[in-house]
């Protein structure tokens, strides 16, 4: 019997359904057939989405439940009442990785994409590879990718994810093909140092029966026979680098023998390492050179990874989920090759243990920008405390202005911008919903 008919058979109930990969999952759930509801804190685009689906959706309340497994995000209280009354009423509680990777099992092949940058960007390359080749395949990503959003199926014989360290919840996942695309430390909520983190992708990588590595990362996981990728060493390369206005174009090498030509239609030097990830994953799945390189070049990214949003006064602005110092490196070295002016740069940091754990490196790189803006933190699920801050980063950075309120920040904006400059702005949080509130 099924995962789908023996757990799934009764209903599934989402707590935090509106989250994008809770979505994609209940649009899964439901293209098979399983009757799904859930609730959220708040209203969203996803929201919107699962209910013009047919998917009912309580906003703000709590529901009684009557369905037999409650599925719920890792950013809810584990002790909340339902949940508790979930228990209590014997129903199968599950987390959202719990979720994801029972639905994986059901799959003949997995390829699963890890790491503290690219996840979404990868991912979606590697669909876009899969979908163009033909093959009957599932994907599910941690974003919107800007053809298929967080969830697109054309059959059940590949399923394609991304696999979040958070929590650890990527052990869930048993993949026939785990990429490690970089191990950078992050989410120091809940790993104690950089060694805690590095064990964790290396078990994720060793649970598979094939696994992509970066050979560029100073600190990749070591797994014997791995395939490894990367612009300076490793089995896939990258050679003859041109770029024409931050679209690269690249000589794809196997074990140093040219295979391919491939021009990117997305921007950042760091996309080069995203397809080659996808390359190599998706050869180890057996798909041709010449399939892989066409699914590349189909791919036209994916929703706040260097999006061009629109303009305010004229002034073209570019909204990038960046809320990692080497993520926010990596889009302001993007934007300086595109502006023929001044990159102006809007901030919002991502909770307070991050900005409190990494403060050197967010003033070091912020510090790059010319009079950055910082905006009021996004907790997330976290409560307040000074030292993680916005008010304390601004603090270290002496050119830094802080502001707290949209209109604060498009009257700061207009002061500050003119005709040649570039607006990014960065931050995992709600920024870039205020932000497209304040365009052109």
């Amino acid at each position: 019997m099924s995962f789908f008919s023996e757990t799934c058979g009764g209903g599934v109930y989402f707590v935090g359904i509106g989250g994008v990969s809770m979505s994609a999952l209940a649009c899964l759930l439901a293209d098979r057939g399983v009757a799904v509801r859930g609730c959220d804190a708040r209203e969203s685009a996803f929201v919107h989405r699962l209910r013009e689906r047919g998917i009912p959706v309580t906003v703000g309340a709590m529901d009684e439940v009557s369905e037999r497994t409650v599925v719920y995000t890792e950013a809810v209280d584990v002790h909340s009442a339902l949940l508790e009354r979930a228990r209590g009423d014997g129903k199968t509680v599950l987390t959202r990785a719990q979720l994801l990777g029972r639905i994986a099992q059901e799959y003949p092949h997995v390829l699963s994409v890890a790491g503290c940058h690219g996840k979404t960007s990868a991912t979606s390359m590697l669909a876009h590879v899969f979908f163009h080749a033909g093959c009957a395949a599932t994907c599910h990503i941690g974003g919107e990718d800007l053809d298929f959003g967080n969830y697109r199926t054309t059959g059940r014989e590949y399923f394609l994810t991304e696999a979040c360290e958070f929590r650890r919840s990527f052990l869930s996942l048993h993949s026939e093909v785990a990429v490690v695309l970089n191990t950078d430390l992050d989410h120091t909520d809940c790993y104690r140092s950089a060694q805690e983190l590095i064990e964790a992708y290396r078990q994720f990588a060793a649970s598979a029966k094939s696994a992509v590595v970066n050979a560029d990362d100073e600190h990749a996981v070591r797994i014997p026979h791995a395939l490894s990728f990367g612009l300076y060493a490793g089995d896939i390369r990258a050679t003859r680098l041109q770029s024409d206005g931050e679209r690269y174009a690249f000589t794809l090498t196997e074990k140093s023998i040219p295979v391919a030509r491939i021009r990117l239609g997305v921007l950042g030097r760091v996309q080069v390492l995203n397809a080659l990830a996808a390359y190599s994953a998706a050869r180890l799945a057996g798909l041709s050179p010449r399939e892989i390189a066409q699914g590349l070049e189909g791919f036209h990214g994916v929703r706040r990874r260097f999006e061009r949003a629109g303009t305010l006064g004229g002034i073209p602005v570019i909204s990038d989920y960046a809320h990692h110092p080497a993520e926010i490196a990596a889009a302001l070295s993007t934007a300086e090759g595109l502006c023929r002016g001044t990159v102006r740069v809007v901030f919002q940091p991502h909770t307070y243990t991050r900005t409190r754990d990494f403060m050197a490196d967010f003033v070091r790189v912020l510090k790059r920008a010319e009079n950055p803006i910082i905006y009021r933190t996004y907790a997330a699920r976290e409560r307040f405390f000074f030292e993680g801050s916005a008010p304390a980063l601004v603090s270290r950075i002496p050119e830094a202005q802080y502001v707290q309120t949209p209109p604060d920040l498009r009257r700061r904006l207009m002061q500050e911008v003119s005709s040649d400059d570039l607006i990014l702005v960065l931050g995992a949080g709600d920024i870039d919903d205020i932000v497209r509130g304040l365009l052109d």
